[in-house]
């Protein structure tokens, strides 16, 4: 069965780039542009299973797709939107989204506005952590762009303005991006999952999110930086079902007292060259069922990261990650959520090493190798790749793992 799986995948991934080369047509003179990606994976791992996958035995549940069309209407008016799907272990499960889809009018090149399902301007990758097919990495950095979070961080419901700012005396120019709306977090997401591991029974998550990014072409070539920041109101609500609080199944409330992001960014793009740098501090405070439990989670993170393309077809890349976790719980219940202060320990970090190399087979097809070699396992009360349902022993202190993928994209 497997062997047949992996023919059919063999031959899909050959014939999806060939099959949809036609990427646009015309309805009442306007040109209609389709897109699309595909990507499989597969991860092993020596010790600890991770993002939800059964990684220690090998595991090839780390699929996606999606498909989006878009169309220029005037040339100040601009409409598109996405479908997308994935199943990443137990996350995705192969419930399809609308990934985003979005009306958006260029006024002047300083200002714009655009409204609907919109992608989140946030750091260097937040808004394209689906176009792969530029990056040499198989996994962004998981210390800021943790893939399990996905569903929660790619975009919300409202709106934006934006626009670009040319500074005089040759000072580079300016991107800014201002926003707020609404975000829903799917039941088949991170948060979702790491919270049945204590008895929340589908949680969905969900509120007010609000923020700005300012980015800054510098008067040095190839030089990015930039920083952003997003603050939420968010709330969740499901039931509640853990025998070491209650025999009952509980009703299940949580409400924000403080929930902010500061992200700071660099790249230095050169040639065949790319460094990139980010920093993010992510709080994240909220009060369950009033006084039953109040937690406060701090992360930090960091990563540095090079890639060099050393032939038409080939480039090579390394990254190390770095993740800190800490966590305060007072309430009725917080004898069960021992505080997490030293960050030394494996359970409150992720240290990951990471080499990289990429094949482009041809302009649409690429192959990746990727190793990870990991130190510590972060475990919290907060999803970041290493779940205690996969882990029903504990977990080791350290994590070696492969990472295979291949895409296409039209």
């Amino acid at each position: 069965m497997r062997r047949r799986t992996f023919q059919l995948g063999l031959i899909f991934f050959c014939a999806v780039p060939i099959a949809l080369r036609a990427q646009e047509f015309k309805v009442f003179d306007r040109t209609i542009q389709v897109h699309g990606f595909a990507s499989q994976g597969f991860v092993y791992t020596d010790e600890n299973n991770w993002l939800t996958m059964h990684s220690k035995q090998g595991s090839g549940a780390f699929t996606d797709f999606g498909v989006n069309v878009s169309t220029q209407i005037t040339d100040k008016l601009h409409v598109g939107a996405q479908v997308y799907n994935r199943n990443l272990g137990n996350l995705g499960e192969w419930h399809p989204t609308l990934d985003w889809a979005f009306v958006d009018y260029r006024f002047k090149l300083w200002f714009g506005v655009r409204g609907g399902e919109v992608k989140t301007v946030v750091g260097l990758y937040n808004d394209t952590q689906d176009l792969d097919f530029l990056r040499t990495f198989a996994l962004l950095p998981q210390s800021v762009y943790p893939t399990d979070l996905r569903d929660s961080t790619i975009a919300h419901r409202g709106g934006d303005v934006y626009g670009d700012v040319y500074l005089k005396h040759g000072f580079g120019d300016l991107t800014y991006t201002v926003y707020g709306g609404h975000r829903s977090d799917s039941i088949y997401s991170g948060y979702a999952y790491i919270s049945s591991a204590f008895g929340v029974i589908k949680p969905h998550y969900s509120g007010l999110q609000y923020g700005a990014d300012l980015r800054w072409n510098t008067p040095l070539r190839g030089l990015l930086i930039g920083a952003s920041r997003v603050n939420e109101d968010t709330s969740g609500k499901g039931t509640f079902k853990n025998p070491a609080v209650s025999p009952e199944t509980l009703p299940y409330a949580d409400d924000s007292k403080a929930v902010w992001t500061n992200q700071f960014y660099g790249q230095y793009s050169r040639g065949k060259l790319q460094i990139d740098s980010e920093y993010r501090r992510f709080l994240y405070d909220i009060v369950i069922n009033r006084d039953l439990l109040r937690t406060s989670v701090d992360i930090r993170g960091w990563y540095v990261s090079g890639s060099y393309r050393i032939a038409k077809r080939l480039a090579v890349g390394s990254y190390y990650s770095h993740y800190c976790i800490t966590r305060i719980s007072s309430g009725r219940i917080a004898g069960l959520f021992p505080d997490q202060t030293d960050t030394s320990l494996p359970a409150n970090h992720v240290y990951d090493k990471v080499v990289s190399g990429r094949l482009d087979v041809n302009r649409f097809w690429n192959l990746k190798v990727e190793g990870h070699f990991m130190n510590g396992y972060g475990a919290s009360t907060f999803p970041n790749g290493f779940y205690p349902q996969l882990n029903p022993l504990g977990f080791r202190p350290s994590t070696n793992a492969l990472v295979l993928k291949t895409s296409v994209n039209f």
